[in-house]
């Protein structure tokens, strides 16, 4: 066995520094560039692994040895045989390379693979140490698959914010945080007339159809869904970042964008002999707190204030009014956007009456 102080600088970084990284692409690019010092002729490199996720099922980072910069290829749905490695094998044989050599990091089936492109063919030393590359990289990939993993599932079942902080450690009761933001409730109408008539395979899919379709639109003009609440949805746009009149255009495109969505939802259900999904949306600005709130040891991150009140409050003015997106006038003041003023109306619980406008129909 070779002394641990003859190691190649490759092998004592994956040994002892490779598992604290931040992530699979940092290993790839700090890996290539020991490589490189160690002398190997690399002009690129490529690592496939798959992912927990439930849209991608596999990530392929591709590291330049030129320029040091590394891109990553998503895979979505089930791969066929194989092919999980063609990505990369793709890459590393575009830099015109003289040899592309895969090697799996570890004996898992569904675990990394790892490529390199050379300027010219490996000589058998390079080839040897390349393989043991690839052996002692799949302990430190398996713990930052790891760790991935339970960001993945935190984000996925939580939302990005509360993954955040469980991921931080915030275990306990406690005040949370105060949140300024614009505020976007959404409910469909007539939900409980729908699933009392139809199968619940089918409630679960139209629940599905009505949640990509609201959440696929908050989430491309930079909000964030905090909670589904049975068949609603409360998402925020931050303010901080962008000011709030940033964040409530945001929110007007996402309004639009679900609208659209959710028309040529419409038309395909009608189609297929299905009802419409009708529904109703509220905008409000304020602020909230966020924050874990339940029993000493079964907790839920919980968004409670005057604001989340109001805009829950100002949606259910939708079907009495007659509109499907009703804006508060505090959001009003901070868009450009023309509104249809529909007056002043008393909403349950809240002490003084809203000031109400609507997008025109």
């Amino acid at each position: 066995m070779v002394a641990a102080m003859h190691l190649p600088s490759a092998l004592s970084f994956l040994i002892d520094e490779a598992a604290g990284l931040p992530g699979a692409d940092a290993l790839l690019a700090a890996l290539g560039a020991r490589l490189a010092a160690d002398g190997l002729p690399l002009t690129g490199g490529a690592l496939t692994q798959s992912a927990p996720h439930p849209i991608i099922s596999r990530r392929t980072f591709l590291w330049r040895a030129d320029n040091g910069r590394i891109v990553e290829a998503l895979g979505f749905g089930l791969p066929a045989a194989g092919s999980a490695k063609n990505v990369g094998r793709d890459w590393l044989e575009g830099l015109g390379a003289a040899e592309v050599l895969e090697t799996p990091a570890g004996e898992h089936p569904g675990g990394a693979v790892i490529g390199w492109a050379a300027a010219r063919p490996f000589s058998p030393g390079e080839l040897d140490l390349l393989r043991e590359v690839a052996r002692f990289a799949a302990a430190p990939l398996a713990a930052l698959a790891t760790r991935s993993t339970l960001a993945v599932l935190l984000e996925t079942y939580l939302g990005r914010r509360s993954a955040a902080q469980v991921l931080a450690g915030r275990l306990r009761r406690e005040p949370g945080e105060t949140i300024r933001a614009a505020l976007l409730y959404a409910d469909l109408r007539g939900f409980t007339d729908l699933s009392e008539r139809t199968a619940p395979e089918d409630v679960v899919a139209a629940l599905d159809a009505w949640f990509d379709r609201i959440a696929g639109a908050v989430h491309a003009f930079g909000g964030e869904v905090l909670k589904f609440i049975g068949d609603g949805v409360l998402a925020i746009f931050p303010i901080g970042e962008r000011d709030a009149i940033g964040a409530c255009e945001a929110a007007l495109r996402a309004v639009a964008a679900a609208r659209a969505g959710m028309d040529h939802l419409d038309s395909a259900r009608a189609a297929q002999n299905l009802p419409p999904l009708p529904f109703g949306l509220a905008l409000h600005v304020g602020e909230m707190l966020w924050g874990n709130i339940g029993a000493a040891d079964r907790l839920d991150f919980t968004a409670i204030g005057p604001a989340v009140n109001l805009v829950s409050r100002l949606e259910g003015l939708c079907k009495e009014l007659g509109r499907t997106v009703l804006v508060s006038g505090a959001f009003a003041t901070h868009t450009s956007q023309p509104l249809v003023p529909l007056g002043n109306h008393p909403l349950r619980g809240i002490a003084a009456p809203c000031a109400v406008f609507s997008l025109p129909e």
